[in-house]
């Protein structure tokens, strides 16, 4: 069954964000089913889902309370068109997320992914200051190593190359501020106690151009596609700050960091501050349905709200948005979290992760840093120590260790150099234990290999 599926798969799939001829030695697993943590295929086989798969799973593969709460909706309303109708999933969760969320953000516009989620977002900026006599205010902020999602607009506030460069021509022209890079501080501070020095380059660039400027987008402390890069939440209390002074759209996009991953509910708690607009997306569901929102204060959905001759309203739509299945689930996950110590449990998880993730890998020589936040960790790994130069992308060393450890049972899928960890928050110590043995053995193994 498992090699059956792999060649009906070949004839007519083409899988995201991979070269497809390196499935010609390397084929996709067939997955028969899930539960907890693990993944199991045809043969038997269980891995453990190191990353959530895609960071998108919160309690567990098919968790019973999430699968009751589709079952029960799943008999009463698959979907209705949402202009001009409602239901209660959709009404629930709109409650629900307003009561979890930083203060401000009153209104939720519901979307189908992440991507669309920062696409309603900034168009929701730019359509807000032309209705509000700033028609100059039509360009967007975002900081290096930035990623928003694939569509046009969010490739646009994203800057890295590796999923850029191909479409700059059609992309909308951006500023971009020089963001934090706290690994190799060019001002040779500690993430933990700096000032966040770094948010010179992004007050320049305010302060040169605020006419100019309608919204800044930052994922707030951890920018997860660049490689898990975390930095400090001063740099948000300064961003907070310089939008506030020019009128500037503070927009934080939550949708890797929100949920718990970061340790608090959302990422912009770390900080103490209230964005304009907050985007969610992935754990909102905890890994089952598409759904997404963009959050956002009165001030801006009063700039809508007028009569329909005025031609202000805000005529973005999706075929499924606000679809009754995923609002159900997301009003579970909700729930979860309402009902169990989520965050207090993983405060204790997060610590045995980190002591575990040094004691590992802290001596071998290619070890850069292990860097933390919450349920996310990762692992630099890095040519030379002392320059924290790391190693070519051409060898693709994470790749290469990626495929070792799914022998051995866990699903890595690393970013390139660096080797990262955002497991479900129903993993236990011991699974912890076997993910970074396995990690370490298949880095020890592949660097054997190079030599």
């Amino acid at each position: 069954m498992k090699h059956k599926l792999q060649e009906r798969d070949s004839k007519h799939i083409w899988h995201p964000c991979s070269q497809m001829k390196d499935y010609e030695t390397f084929k996709p697993i067939p997955i028969k089913k899930g539960h907890g943590v693990y993944l199991e295929d045809f043969d038997g086989n269980t891995y453990i889902d190191a990353v959530s798969s895609w960071w998108v799973n919160l309690f567990g593969h098919c968790n019973p309370r999430i699968n009751d709460a589709l079952k029960k909706q799943v008999d009463t309303l698959e979907h209705v068109i949402f202009a001009n109708f409602t239901h209660e999933p959709a009404v629930e969760l709109s409650e629900r997320i307003v009561s979890v969320t930083p203060e401000g953000l009153n209104k939720v516009f519901f979307a189908d992914n992440g991507s669309s989620a920062i696409e309603v977002a900034l168009k929701l900026s730019y359509q807000y200051h032309q209705q509000t006599g700033n028609p100059d205010k039509k360009k967007l902020v975002s900081i290096t190593n930035a990623y928003h999602g694939e569509t046009i607009g969010a490739l646009s506030v994203g800057k890295c190359d590796l999923y850029t460069a191909t479409y700059k021509s059609i992309m909308l022209d951006t500023f971009t501020a020089t963001g934090p890079d706290c690994y190799r501080c060019p001002h040779g501070k500690e993430r933990e106690t700096c000032q966040a020095e770094c948010f010179e380059d992004m007050e320049r660039i305010v302060k040169d151009h605020h006419g100019e400027i309608a919204g800044i987008v930052i994922e707030p402390m951890v920018q997860c596609a660049a490689g898990m890069m975390m930095y400090s939440p001063v740099y948000l209390k300064k961003l907070r700050e310089v939008c506030t002074a020019y009128n500037i759209h503070f927009i934080a996009d939550e949708i890797a960091v929100g949920f718990g991953r970061t340790g608090k509910m959302f990422a912009c708690e770390h900080a103490d501050v209230s964005p304009d607009m907050m985007t969610v997306s992935k754990g909102l569901t905890a890994g089952y349905l598409p759904l997404a929102l963009t959050l956002v204060t009165d001030q801006i959905y009063n700039a809508f709200y007028d009569d329909y001759e005025t031609l202000k309203a805000f005529l973005h739509s999706h075929s499924y948005t606000g679809n009754p299945l995923a609002c159900a689930v997301a009003v579970e996950t909700l729930k979860i979290f309402e009902d169990q110590p989520v965050l207090e449990e993983n405060e204790k998880k997060a610590a045995y992760i980190r002591e575990k993730a040094l004691s590992t890998f802290a001596s071998l020589p290619w070890f850069g840093e292990f860097r933390q936040l919450g349920m996310i960790g990762a692992i630099e790994l890095v040519e030379d120590q002392e320059s924290k130069i790391g190693f070519d992308w051409k060898e693709r060393v994470g790749y290469q260790i990626y495929q070792k450890a799914l022998e051995q049972g866990v699903l890595l899928r690393p970013l390139g150099n660096i080797l990262y960890f955002m497991f479900p928050y129903v993993i236990t110590e011991d699974q912890i234990d076997q993910v970074f043995d396995v990690a370490k053995s298949c880095t020890l193994a592949y660097f054997k290999e190079r030599k």
